[in-house]
Protein backbone atom coordinates (compact mmCIF):
# COMPACT_ATOMS: atom_id res chain seq x y z
CA UNK A 1 0.00 0.00 0.00
CA UNK A 2 1.56 3.39 -0.91
CA UNK A 3 -0.90 6.00 -0.04
CA UNK A 4 -2.64 7.58 2.67
CA UNK A 5 0.28 10.02 3.00
CA UNK A 6 -1.56 13.66 1.57
CA UNK A 7 -3.16 15.62 4.52
CA UNK A 8 -5.37 14.14 6.55
CA UNK A 9 -3.87 10.87 7.19
CA UNK A 10 -1.54 11.93 10.07
CA UNK A 11 1.63 13.06 8.37
CA UNK A 12 1.07 16.98 8.33
CA UNK A 13 0.26 19.53 11.53
CA UNK A 14 -3.40 19.59 12.23
CA UNK A 15 -4.25 15.58 10.92
CA UNK A 16 -6.67 14.29 13.06
CA UNK A 17 -5.48 12.60 16.20
CA UNK A 18 -6.99 8.92 14.97
CA UNK A 19 -4.84 9.03 11.65
CA UNK A 20 -1.92 10.61 13.35
CA UNK A 21 -1.85 7.67 15.66
CA UNK A 22 -2.83 5.54 12.81
CA UNK A 23 0.43 6.64 10.69
CA UNK A 24 2.88 6.80 13.73
CA UNK A 25 2.46 2.91 13.75
CA UNK A 26 1.88 1.98 10.23
CA UNK A 27 5.00 3.74 9.89
CA UNK A 28 6.48 1.53 12.34
CA UNK A 29 5.47 -1.49 11.18
CA UNK A 30 3.03 -1.73 13.64
CA UNK A 31 0.40 -2.34 11.25
CA UNK A 32 -2.14 -4.54 13.17
CA UNK A 33 -1.90 -2.19 16.10
CA UNK A 34 -2.67 0.55 13.62
CA UNK A 35 -5.58 -1.51 12.15
CA UNK A 36 -6.77 -2.15 15.88
CA UNK A 37 -7.21 1.61 15.76
CA UNK A 38 -10.04 1.75 13.01
CA UNK A 39 -13.79 0.25 13.67
CA UNK A 40 -14.50 -0.63 10.34
CA UNK A 41 -18.18 0.67 10.48
CA UNK A 42 -17.76 2.58 7.81
CA UNK A 43 -16.55 1.88 3.78
CA UNK A 44 -13.49 4.93 4.43
CA UNK A 45 -12.73 2.99 7.77
CA UNK A 46 -12.69 -0.74 6.43
CA UNK A 47 -10.94 -0.16 3.60
CA UNK A 48 -7.91 1.94 5.47
CA UNK A 49 -7.85 -0.88 7.59
CA UNK A 50 -7.88 -3.51 5.13
CA UNK A 51 -5.26 -1.56 3.07
CA UNK A 52 -2.81 -1.80 6.25
CA UNK A 53 -3.03 -5.14 6.55
CA UNK A 54 -2.75 -5.91 3.25
CA UNK A 55 0.64 -3.71 3.87
CA UNK A 56 1.57 -5.83 6.77
CA UNK A 57 1.54 -9.04 4.20
CA UNK A 58 3.31 -7.29 1.51
CA UNK A 59 6.49 -6.73 4.16
CA UNK A 60 6.17 -9.42 6.80
CA UNK A 61 4.52 -12.11 4.45
CA UNK A 62 2.34 -13.01 6.94
CA UNK A 63 -1.54 -12.33 8.19
CA UNK A 64 -2.68 -13.28 5.03
CA UNK A 65 -6.05 -14.82 6.68
CA UNK A 66 -6.29 -11.15 8.44
CA UNK A 67 -5.90 -9.16 5.45
CA UNK A 68 -8.74 -11.45 3.35
CA UNK A 69 -11.13 -11.36 6.30
CA UNK A 70 -10.55 -7.23 6.48
CA UNK A 71 -10.79 -7.11 2.65
CA UNK A 72 -14.07 -9.20 2.57
CA UNK A 73 -15.60 -6.78 5.44
CA UNK A 74 -14.26 -3.74 3.23
CA UNK A 75 -15.84 -5.23 0.04
CA UNK A 76 -19.04 -5.71 1.44
CA UNK A 77 -19.67 -1.74 3.06
CA UNK A 78 -18.19 -0.73 -0.56
CA UNK A 79 -21.38 0.70 -2.52
CA UNK A 80 -20.38 3.85 -4.86
CA UNK A 81 -17.64 2.97 -7.65
CA UNK A 82 -14.63 5.14 -5.82
CA UNK A 83 -15.54 2.90 -3.11
CA UNK A 84 -15.59 -0.42 -5.29
CA UNK A 85 -12.73 0.11 -7.18
CA UNK A 86 -10.35 1.37 -4.12
CA UNK A 87 -11.79 -2.26 -2.45
CA UNK A 88 -10.55 -3.98 -5.88
CA UNK A 89 -7.32 -2.27 -5.90
CA UNK A 90 -6.41 -3.73 -2.70
CA UNK A 91 -7.44 -6.95 -3.53
CA UNK A 92 -5.72 -6.86 -6.68
CA UNK A 93 -2.55 -5.84 -4.10
CA UNK A 94 -3.41 -8.51 -2.24
CA UNK A 95 -3.13 -11.27 -5.06
CA UNK A 96 -0.09 -9.68 -5.90
CA UNK A 97 1.84 -9.69 -2.71
CA UNK A 98 0.46 -13.48 -1.71
CA UNK A 99 1.89 -14.38 -6.02
CA UNK A 100 5.13 -12.11 -5.51
CA UNK A 101 5.94 -14.42 -1.64
CA UNK A 102 5.27 -17.64 -3.85
CA UNK A 103 2.52 -18.38 -1.40
CA UNK A 104 0.38 -19.23 -4.02
CA UNK A 105 0.12 -18.01 -7.63
CA UNK A 106 -2.95 -15.42 -7.70
CA UNK A 107 -1.31 -13.68 -10.68
CA UNK A 108 -4.27 -13.78 -12.83
CA UNK A 109 -6.41 -12.39 -10.29
CA UNK A 110 -4.35 -9.55 -9.40
CA UNK A 111 -4.75 -8.69 -13.19
CA UNK A 112 -8.55 -9.13 -12.84
CA UNK A 113 -8.75 -6.91 -9.90
CA UNK A 114 -7.10 -4.16 -10.67
CA UNK A 115 -8.24 -4.34 -14.32
CA UNK A 116 -11.63 -3.56 -12.18
CA UNK A 117 -10.08 -1.49 -10.28
CA UNK A 118 -9.78 0.52 -13.43
CA UNK A 119 -13.07 0.26 -15.28
CA UNK A 120 -14.09 2.04 -11.86
CA UNK A 121 -11.93 4.55 -10.88
CA UNK A 122 -11.86 7.31 -13.86
CA UNK A 123 -8.63 8.83 -15.09
CA UNK A 124 -7.38 12.16 -12.59
CA UNK A 125 -8.83 10.71 -9.82
CA UNK A 126 -6.44 10.85 -6.64
CA UNK A 127 -7.03 7.22 -5.83
CA UNK A 128 -5.97 6.35 -10.06
CA UNK A 129 -2.60 7.30 -8.71
CA UNK A 130 -1.82 4.17 -6.45
CA UNK A 131 -3.75 2.10 -9.13
CA UNK A 132 -1.32 2.94 -11.96
CA UNK A 133 1.58 2.39 -9.36
CA UNK A 134 0.24 -1.13 -8.78
CA UNK A 135 -0.35 -2.20 -12.10
CA UNK A 136 3.61 -1.22 -12.59
CA UNK A 137 4.58 -3.73 -9.91
CA UNK A 138 2.44 -6.53 -11.74
CA UNK A 139 4.20 -5.37 -14.80
CA UNK A 140 7.59 -5.63 -13.84
CA UNK A 141 7.52 -8.19 -10.96
CA UNK A 142 5.08 -10.75 -12.62
CA UNK A 143 5.04 -10.13 -16.73
CA UNK A 144 8.65 -9.31 -16.62
CA UNK A 145 7.73 -6.27 -18.70
CA UNK A 146 10.09 -2.69 -17.25
CA UNK A 147 8.45 -0.78 -20.70
CA UNK A 148 5.08 -1.31 -19.30
CA UNK A 149 5.89 -0.77 -15.60
CA UNK A 150 8.00 2.59 -16.62
CA UNK A 151 5.08 3.90 -18.48
CA UNK A 152 2.85 2.86 -15.17
CA UNK A 153 5.37 4.07 -12.69
CA UNK A 154 5.00 7.69 -15.07
CA UNK A 155 1.62 7.91 -14.78
CA UNK A 156 1.69 7.25 -11.25
CA UNK A 157 4.11 9.56 -10.66
CA UNK A 158 2.39 12.42 -12.54
CA UNK A 159 -0.63 11.44 -10.19
CA UNK A 160 0.75 11.45 -6.69
CA UNK A 161 1.97 14.62 -7.75
CA UNK A 162 -1.32 16.11 -9.14
CA UNK A 163 -2.52 14.96 -5.96
CA UNK A 164 0.06 16.14 -3.09
CA UNK A 165 1.01 12.46 -2.33
CA UNK A 166 4.82 12.55 -0.80
CA UNK A 167 4.41 9.04 0.20
CA UNK A 168 3.53 7.34 -3.34
CA UNK A 169 6.00 9.80 -5.16
CA UNK A 170 8.46 8.00 -2.58
CA UNK A 171 7.58 4.54 -4.37
CA UNK A 172 7.47 6.29 -7.52
CA UNK A 173 10.62 7.49 -7.67
CA UNK A 174 12.24 4.31 -6.47
CA UNK A 175 10.58 1.90 -8.67
CA UNK A 176 11.50 4.62 -11.36
CA UNK A 177 15.30 4.78 -10.19
CA UNK A 178 15.33 0.95 -9.95
CA UNK A 179 14.29 0.67 -13.63
CA UNK A 180 16.99 2.98 -14.47
CA UNK A 181 19.49 1.82 -12.71
CA UNK A 182 18.55 -1.72 -14.56
CA UNK A 183 19.47 -0.07 -17.78
CA UNK A 184 22.67 1.09 -16.65
CA UNK A 185 21.44 4.90 -16.24
CA UNK A 186 23.75 5.44 -12.85
CA UNK A 187 23.32 9.39 -12.26
CA UNK A 188 19.12 8.97 -13.25
CA UNK A 189 18.80 5.75 -11.05
CA UNK A 190 20.91 7.77 -8.07
CA UNK A 191 18.58 10.76 -7.89
CA UNK A 192 15.46 8.68 -7.88
CA UNK A 193 16.56 6.74 -4.94
CA UNK A 194 17.88 9.36 -2.86
CA UNK A 195 14.54 11.64 -3.45
CA UNK A 196 12.57 8.81 -2.43
CA UNK A 197 14.79 7.85 0.93
CA UNK A 198 14.55 12.36 1.48
CA UNK A 199 10.73 12.22 1.22
CA UNK A 200 10.81 9.03 3.52
CA UNK A 201 13.08 10.70 6.14
CA UNK A 202 11.02 13.98 5.89
CA UNK A 203 7.40 11.78 6.49
CA UNK A 204 9.39 9.71 8.97
CA UNK A 205 8.36 6.61 7.58
CA UNK A 206 10.76 4.16 9.02
CA UNK A 207 9.75 1.26 8.01
CA UNK A 208 10.32 2.17 4.12
CA UNK A 209 14.10 4.45 5.32
CA UNK A 210 15.91 0.74 5.38
CA UNK A 211 14.74 -0.33 1.62
CA UNK A 212 15.21 3.35 0.57
CA UNK A 213 18.51 3.24 1.90
CA UNK A 214 19.46 -0.36 0.20
CA UNK A 215 18.34 0.98 -2.82
CA UNK A 216 20.58 4.07 -3.18
CA UNK A 217 23.69 1.88 -2.33
CA UNK A 218 23.15 -0.38 -5.24
CA UNK A 219 23.73 2.85 -7.13
CA UNK A 220 26.37 4.56 -5.11
CA UNK A 221 30.31 3.34 -5.12
CA UNK A 222 32.29 2.79 -2.23
CA UNK A 223 32.73 3.90 0.77
CA UNK A 224 29.56 5.05 0.47
CA UNK A 225 27.72 2.30 -0.71
CA UNK A 226 28.79 0.15 2.59
CA UNK A 227 27.80 3.44 4.51
CA UNK A 228 23.97 3.59 3.42
CA UNK A 229 24.22 -0.77 4.05
CA UNK A 230 25.01 -0.83 7.35
CA UNK A 231 22.37 2.24 8.14
CA UNK A 232 20.03 0.07 6.48
CA UNK A 233 20.91 -3.09 7.81
CA UNK A 234 20.78 -1.14 11.71
CA UNK A 235 17.28 0.17 10.64
CA UNK A 236 16.22 -3.12 9.42
CA UNK A 237 17.00 -5.14 12.52
CA UNK A 238 15.63 -2.21 15.10
CA UNK A 239 12.37 -3.33 12.92
CA UNK A 240 12.88 -6.85 13.83
CA UNK A 241 13.94 -8.45 10.29
CA UNK A 242 10.97 -5.99 8.77
CA UNK A 243 10.20 -5.75 5.10
CA UNK A 244 11.89 -9.69 5.35
CA UNK A 245 12.57 -9.38 1.51
CA UNK A 246 15.12 -7.05 2.52
CA UNK A 247 17.62 -9.23 4.33
CA UNK A 248 18.28 -10.99 0.74
CA UNK A 249 19.55 -7.32 -0.58
CA UNK A 250 21.59 -6.23 2.27
CA UNK A 251 23.63 -10.07 2.15
CA UNK A 252 26.73 -9.44 0.75
CA UNK A 253 27.49 -11.93 -1.91
CA UNK A 254 29.33 -14.53 -1.31
CA UNK A 255 33.16 -15.00 -2.13
CA UNK A 256 34.26 -16.75 -4.88
CA UNK A 257 34.89 -20.44 -4.59
CA UNK A 258 38.52 -21.37 -4.30
CA UNK A 259 39.63 -23.28 -6.85
CA UNK A 260 42.69 -25.92 -7.08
Amino acid sequence: MASAAMSGYGTTAGDDPLQTAVWRLRSRACWADAAALLRPDTAAAALQRAGLLVERCLYTEQGWEEAEDALRTAEALAHGDDERGAAACERGQLAYAATLHGVRDRADEARAALGRAAALIPPGAAARALLDFRRGLLAENLAGSPQAARAAYRRAHAGAAAHADPLLLSFTWRHLAGLALREGELAEARHGFAESLRIREELGYLVGTAPALASLADAETEPEASRLREEAGRLFRLLGGVPTWLARQLTPPAPPAATA
